[in-house]
């Protein structure tokens, strides 16, 4: 499933300008014309070498830090509550009820509410910081992120939290879709990525600020499950790639609903 390719077009363009990402070249009827980038995109394992977990740090701050078209606002709780109605559309009764669709709503409106409390940071956020969607340049070490189409602002701690859920993941093996959390980075692996990410800009971070970071980070994770956890389940109907969406939702959907408890107390 994919956003709308004008919104990404124009998600792409805005942020060529602001020199990230591959250079626009030109324009035409069906596509666009892309620089091509002499770099390597990252693997799995990447994701958590203490050498490129750094660089990928550094480089979030940047991206969260452009200046782009449209309201700066979290929009990840009306694209939620989008995608739950569009999955409500698709599903069986089935599935409806074997996924827990019916009780979604009132978790949105909770974690929203929840998780809206207070000061947050909100930037121009990447949404989907998979290690495919990362470049690296072999020579230089230059980070480059790709892949704009879930690009939109949002709090900066749910992209961060994303990007942690998304070292449970290897794409690439015999099951793609099956999640390993294990692989989670423990909390003084968090705590050095925020650490970087905070001080990419040359200010030193006060503990507490890198703590209080660390744990609005941890809560926004709740949001990622459902979020990837109803793109599996739309994905399921309407894409015919060889992945089993569905139990990719549930493995989502599972770690929602095991992690809650622990961090809403």
């Amino acid at each position: 499933m994919r956003f709308l390719r004008d919104d990404e077009i124009q998600a792409f363009e805005s942020i060529s300008k602001n020199g990230q990402g591959p250079r626009l070249l030109g324009r035409f009827t069906t596509g666009r014309v892309e620089e091509f980038i002499h770099a390597r995109t990252l693997s799995a394992s990447d994701l958590r070498d203490p050498e490129i977990s750094p660089l990928i740090a550094s480089k979030m701050r940047e991206f969260h830090n452009l200046r782009m078209p449209g309201a700066k606002k979290a929009q990840i709780w009306q694209r939620m509550r989008k995608w739950l109605n569009h999955a409500k559309s698709l599903c069986s009764q089935k599935d409806i009820k074997n996924f827990g669709l019916d009780n979604l709503e009132a978790e949105i409106n909770m974690l929203r509410e929840l998780l809206s409390k207070g000061h947050q940071e909100i930037g121009f956020c990447h949404n989907d910081l998979q290690y495919g969607n990362i470049m690296m340049d072999e020579e230089t070490r230059s980070i480059t992120l790709i892949d704009y189409e879930y690009s939109s602002y949002n709090p900066v701690a749910y992209d961060l939290a994303n990007h942690f859920c998304e070292m449970a993941a290897n794409y690439h093996s015999d099951t793609p879709h099956v999640l390993d959390y294990s692989k989670y980075p423990d909390v003084e692996e968090r705590r050095r990525f925020i650490y970087t990410y905070l001080s990419s800009e040359g200010k030193k971070p006060s503990d507490a600020e890198v703590e209080q970071l660390v744990n609005v980070v941890e809560k926004y994770t709740l949001a990622n499950h459902l979020f990837w956890g109803l793109w599996g389940l739309i994905s399921s109907y309407v894409n015919t790639i060889d992945f089993d969406y569905k139990e990719y939702s549930r493995q989502r959907f599972q770690q929602y609903w095991l992690k809650k408890p622990i961090l809403l107390t």
